[in-house]
């Protein structure tokens, strides 16, 4: 397919072609997911539409309709092994006729998995495969990959979700549909711990463990990093006396610069042992720096809500 049909954002221009995505890949690996965040985006969406009457939902419009001044709203349609009539290489055919028109713009987004998470997921959720009704999970998995397997290698896109909790993967819909170049940057900030692993999202990762660990202190370990005793905590440890300013300054010098080169979206991480005191603490504030200096960041706490526990926070320093 030609390079163009990757160009999937929202139009800003005088391009009056639909935009179509087609959505696909392993059960589990997330479809689902990324159709609500596109339909969210303002995409229209639907799911396991008959791939034998794609030509039809996409027929072109009458001619005397066509004022040729405005583009369709963009279209997604999600399939997978369960949906009727699926067969990969029917599939390819058609998109590759689709892709000849002139009215459209067709671009096919693949997600992936490794087949242990797939495994994961599936058990957790306690549903069959649809590929494996009478036989281990894993088995289904396998046939589902090398069923898939042309449609993989044919699709324009590849979004491996193994990594990826839920949030992460709406991220990452947002990033590659939201909006075109144009459009101003979009700076996200999240706190983890890094006992539970580093976002595979981040642009810029600062370790906050070297601040003095409010979890040592039997008042503070129950609140988070957004009760104001934990604050004070911070704010009153030298090391966060020097290091934040700098941090700060930094930030308020990189963001800029990477709107002149055209960023789209800056993704800023603040990693501590557990995710809930020095992360979070230090995420709002830059935030609230942030803000009074025109950006609008969006603040994510991923392990906000996780357990505090003597065996992910270490041996308490002396």
């Amino acid at each position: 397919m030609a390079s163009e049909s990757l160009d999937t954002g929202p139009d800003t221009g005088r391009d009056t072609r639909q935009r179509i995505l087609l959505v696909t890949g392993m059960l589990g690996a997330g479809k689902t997911t990324a159709l609500r965040e596109l339909e969210d985006l303002g995409w229209e969406v639907i799911d396991n539409f008959p791939v034998r009457l794609l030509d039809r939902l996409v027929q072109p419009p009458p001619e005397e309709n066509d004022t040729g001044d405005s583009a369709p709203p963009p279209l997604a349609i999600g399939f997978d092994c369960r949906t009727r009539g699926f067969d990969p290489a029917e599939l390819i055919a058609q998109v590759k006729d689709l892709s000849e028109r002139d009215d459209l713009v067709v671009t096919t987004l693949f997600l992936d998995c490794a087949a242990h998470e797939l495994v994961r997921r599936f058990d957790e959720t306690r549903r069959r495969h649809h590929l494996a009704r009478d036989m281990p999970v894993g088995t289904g998995i396998a046939a589902e990959r090398e069923l898939l397997s042309p449609l993989r290698r044919w699709a324009d896109m590849l979004v491996d979700t193994s990594g990826f909790s839920t949030n992460e993967l709406k991220q990452a819909v947002r990033e590659k549909f939201a909006g075109s170049a144009g459009d101003a940057m979009t700076v996200t900030i999240s706190s983890f711990g890094f006992s539970r692993g580093v976002p595979p999202i981040a642009d810029l990762v600062f370790d906050m463990r070297y601040l003095d660990n409010p979890h040592w202190d039997p008042e503070l370990r129950p609140l988070t990093g957004l009760d104001e005793p934990v604050g004070r905590h911070i704010e009153t440890d030298p090391a966060f006396i020097s290091t934040f300013p700098k941090i700060r300054d930094l930030l308020l010098e990189l963001l800029p610069l990477y709107a002149a080169q055209g960023k789209s979206y800056v993704n800023i991480a603040f990693g501590c042992t557990g995710g809930r005191h020095r992360s979070v603490n230090m995420a709002e504030r830059i935030a609230k720096t942030l803000r009074e200096a025109g950006f609008s960041p969006t603040v994510l706490h991923r392990n906000l809500a996780s357990r505090a526990a003597e065996i992910i926070e270490g041996p308490q320093q002396p």
